[in-house]
């Protein structure tokens, strides 16, 4: 089964999201995936160097006090799928154009699932700052990759069109929100949803049906 996931490595419900799909399919071993994930920037705008995280909170919540209460519920969720959210480690927010690149860089080399994990990890729970091309070259060493081909590679300005083409592409077909879940080309999921949501989805895959959204 092609699941296609279009998602943002900043998005903390794609990090749940991923973990509940994750579980799903633990509940039917007989589905065989194939997973391609696709690129998403939350923020198309954001500067190449990233912003500084309160700068950042202040102009999208508002400031620190209503993000808390936000990400209070991320938390809450995130727990549920064993993920220990630290924000308060994250100190930028960063353009995620080259993570992206380097989980295209990571597909072609069979380490897409475990780029995008560990990713997902360094910001969320770890607080590196993965807009940084050096920290990116070491989370590649990290899942198996040679490094320093990592950091010429980003260097280069290989796939940054593909990305952004990718990106302008899932907003055309409507896209505005991450984590959306698209099953052989046809069934599409949008959010984190639990797991036991994907289940019918899985049996439409497998015997025909209406599309879902």
């Amino acid at each position: 089964m092609r699941i296609d996931i279009i998602s943002d490595v900043i998005c903390p419900w794609c990090f749940i999201g991923k973990r509940r799909l994750e579980r799903a399919l633990t509940l039917r071993p007989e589905v065989t995936s194939e997973i391609t994930w696709r690129p998403f920037q939350l923020n198309p705008d954001m500067p190449e160097e990233g912003m500084d995280r309160r700068a950042y909170l202040a102009a999208k919540f508002g400031g620190e006090a209503h993000a808390d209460r936000l990400y209070t519920n991320v938390s809450e969720a995130g727990a549920t799928v064993d993920i220990p959210f630290a924000f308060d480690r994250i100190r930028r927010t960063p353009n995620t154009r080259d993570a992206h690149r380097l989980i295209r860089y990571a597909a072609a080399e069979g380490r897409a699932g475990p780029m995008v994990e560990a990713l997902f990890q360094a910001y969320f729970i770890d607080g590196r700052d993965i807009g940084s091309r050096a920290t990116l070259a070491e989370i590649a060493g990290e899942v198996g990759l040679d490094s320093r081909a990592a950091a010429l590679w980003l260097d280069s300005p290989a796939d940054r069109a593909e990305v952004l083409a990718e990106d302008r592409g899932a907003r055309r077909l409507g896209i505005n929100a991450v984590p959306c879940f698209i099953f052989e080309r046809h069934y599409a999921v949008s959010g984190a949803q639990d797991p036991e949501f994907f289940l019918p989805v899985f049996d439409l895959v497998k015997n025909g049906g209406a599309p879902v959204g």
